[in-house]
C-alpha cells in the first residue's frame, strides 16, 4: 500500500509566493533562465539554474554551480525569505487555468514505493538529465522540484479536499501566463490521520509528469541510505517531494510533432507512402484531431486528416497508442526516424503552443508537421499497469506545477 506522508515544507513567506514561484528549470534553456531571473530577481529559478548567478562562460553542470544552489537556498531560508513549519503538514495546492482547476495534495511519497513499482512509471529518463538533479538535491540537501503523481479517482479524498479549500489560504496569485494558483495548509491532527489512511488504502500511483526528478530524488535517498547504514526508513532522504492530482481533474494536451525533411522523397511520392497506411483526406481546415485514430498532417503548408487504418492498429497498451502508430508505420519505414530521442531532424511541439505553431515551422524549416489526439490518462494507466514505458514526449500536462512554493529538506 502507498506510504504518503506529511512534512515540514519549507515555503516562501505568503508576501513573496508570486514572485518566486516558477516554472519548471527545465522548461528554459540558458538564455532564457537568466532572461527571467533579470525579470524578477526573487524567482526560484536563481536556484533551480544557479547558473543563472554565475559569471556568463560557467559550465552549468560545474560544482560551483550546484555549490551556488545551496548557497542561495540556505541564504533565503536563514534570512527569512522562506520559512519551515513547525510541525509535519498535508497541503493542497490548486491551479486554475482557462477556468478548469485541479487540485493536488502536496507531500512527500516514498522511494521504497518507487523502487517496489506500487509508484509506477510510463517514461524511461536518460542518465544525463539525472545526474544534474541528482547533484543539485545532493548539493542543496533539498528537493526544489516536485514531483507530479496521479491516483484513480476517489470520492472520500475529494469531499476531504473541497472542506478544506474552505478554509483561508496561504497563498492565492495569478501568475504571468494567466494561471491562477492556490495553497492551503493542513495541520488539524484528524485531517491529517484521514488522508494518510486515505493514500494507505492505495495499491498504485502513478507518476503523470517529473519521471526525472523523481528518479534523482530515488538516487539520491539511496545514496544516503549507503552513507548511514544505520538508518531506520524514516529519515527525509527517503521520501521525495510530490504533488498528487485524481485522474478526474488531469488535462493531457496533445504532443505533436514537425519533420524537417521527407527523406528524399517528393511530396508527390511522400504523400502515396502515406496513404499506404492511413485513409487521407484533403482539407482546406487546419487538423485538430477529434479522436483516437485521427492524425493531422501538414505537408508543404497543404493539411490533411489521417486515419489510421484497421488492420495495422495493435492491442497492446503501448503500441495502440497513435503516437506509437505513426512512429511505426510512417516516422520510421518512411522517414527514417529510427530514434526520435536522438534524431535531430524531428521536433516535438507541446499542444499548449497549439496548431498555428506547426503551421509556422512547417512554412519556415520543415518539410511536414503532425498534430496528434492527445493521450488520455487510461491509456497512460494501462501502459504503467503493464510495466511498459511509452515512446517519448506521449504526454502533455498542462498547467505546469511552479517550483519553489514547496520544498522538502532531506
Amino acid at each position: 500500500m502507498a506510504v504518503v506522508r506529511p512534512f515540514r515544507a519549507v515555503r516562501p513567506r505568503n508576501e513573496l509566493a508570486s514572485r518566486i514561484a516558477a516554472l519548471p528549470y527545465d522548461v528554459y534553456n540558458r538564455k532564457e533562465a537568466k532572461q527571467e531571473v533579470e525579470r524578477e530577481p526573487q524567482s526560484f529559478l536563481q536556484i533551480d539554474r544557479a547558473e543563472t548567478m554565475c559569471p556568463e562562460g560557467v559550465d552549468i553542470y560545474a560544482p560551483e554551480v550546484y555549490q551556488k544552489a545551496h548557497d542561495l537556498l540556505w541564504e533565503k531560508i536563514e534570512n527569512g525569505t522562506f520559512i519551515q513549519d513547525e510541525k509535519p503538514c498535508y497541503y493542497l495546492y490548486e491551479l486554475i487555468m482557462e477556468g478548469r482547476s485541479q487540485t493536488g495534495v502536496v507531500a512527500c511519497a516514498s522511494i521504497d514505493d518507487y523502487l517496489n513499482q506500487i509508484i509506477k512509471k510510463h517514461e524511461c529518463t536518460r542518465a544525463d538529465k539525472e545526474v544534474d538533479r541528482i547533484c543539485h538535491v545532493d548539493a542543496c540537501n533539498a528537493q526544489t522540484g516536485p514531483i507530479f503523481l496521479a491516483y484513480r479517482k476517489n470520492t472520500e479524498l475529494k469531499n476531504l479536499i473541497e472542506e478544506i479549500k474552505k478554509k483561508p489560504k496561504e497563498f492565492d496569485f495569478i501568475a504571468k501566463d494567466g494561471v491562477i494558483h492556490r495553497g492551503w495548509k493542513i495541520d488539524g491532527k484528524k485531517e491529517i490521520g484521514k488522508i494518510e489512511a486515505i493514500f494507505g488504502d492505495m495499491k498504485e500511483i502513478y507518476i503523470a509528469d517529473g519521471h526525472h526528478r523523481a528518479a534523482s530524488a530515488v538516487k539520491v535517498g539511496l545514496k544516503r541510505r549507503r552513507e548511514h547504514p544505520d538508518y531506520t526508513g524514516q529519515e527525509e532522504f527517503n521520501f521525495f517531494l510530490s504533488v498528487l492530482f485524481s485522474e478526474e481533474e488531469l488535462l493531457i494536451m496533445d504532443y505533436n510533432r514537425v519533420v524537417k525533411d521527407l527523406n528524399g522523397y517528393s511530396e508527390e511520392q511522400f504523400l502515396e507512402k502515406v496513404k499506404e497506411k492511413f485513409d487521407v483526406f484533403p482539407t482546406e481546415k487546419a487538423v485538430k484531431p477529434k479522436k483516437k485514430g485521427q492524425i493531422g498532417m501538414n505537408l508543404k503548408e497543404k493539411w490533411y486528416l489521417l486515419e489510421c487504418k484497421e488492420e495495422y492498429k495493435k492491442t497492446d497498451p503501448v503500441e495502440s497508442l497513435d503516437v506509437s502508430y505513426l512512429q511505426r508505420e510512417l516516422l520510421c519505414p518512411v522517414l527514417g526516424i529510427q530514434d526520435p530521442k536522438t534524431d535531430e531532424r524531428i521536433c516535438f511541439i507541446g499542444g499548449i503552443r497549439g496548431i498555428a505553431e506547426l503551421e509556422r515551422r512547417v512554412k519556415e524549416d520543415c518539410e511536414v508537421a503532425f498534430s496528434m489526439y492527445p493521450t488520455t490518462i487510461q491509456e497512460l494507466f494501462e501502459v504503467a499497469d503493464a510495466g511498459k514505458l511509452m515512446p517519448p514526449k506521449s504526454t502533455w500536462f498542462e498547467p505546469k506545477l511552479r517550483s519553489g512554493l514547496f520544498l522538502h529538506l532531506i
